[in-house]
């Protein structure tokens, strides 16, 4: 599985941006997730949707300012991202995993990952 984001970018505390990941194929059994790494920091999780249901989970410290959405014609993910803050800066990742309910939070769990797409929040 190919995935392609795109979206990031340099913005002030408060504002929003989209990001989207594409990819190139889908499955009922895959997850597809956000995940994001800010400098010096381990890989964390942000959002995922499992495929086969539509639902989303979010990590705590995002919940009501982001939400994640899918176009599923097109293999397409979105994260609407709003109330930007500073400690939401880091590297954007998009994921495609296969785990169970309970490994959806862990990055290990995910195979196939995209290239990243910079987000900067800046006070």
């Amino acid at each position: 599985v190919q995935l392609q984001a795109s979206g990031g970018g340099l913005v002030q505390a408060g504002d929003s941006l989209r990001l989207s990941c594409a990819a190139s194929e889908s499955s009922n059994s895959y997850n597809m997730g956000w995940f994001r790494q800010a400098p010096g920091k381990e890989r964390e999780f942000v959002a995922t949707i499992r495929w086969s249901s539509g639902h989303i989970y979010y990590t705590d410290s995002v919940k009501g300012r982001f939400t994640m959405s899918r176009d599923k014609p097109k293999r397409t993910v979105y994260l609407q991202m709003n109330s930007l803050k500073p400690e939401d800066t880091g590297v954007y990742y998009c994921a495609v995993g296969s785990g169970i309910l309970s490994s959806l939070r862990y990055a290990d769990q995910y195979k196939y990952w995209g290239q990243g797409t910079q987000v900067t929040v800046s006070s």
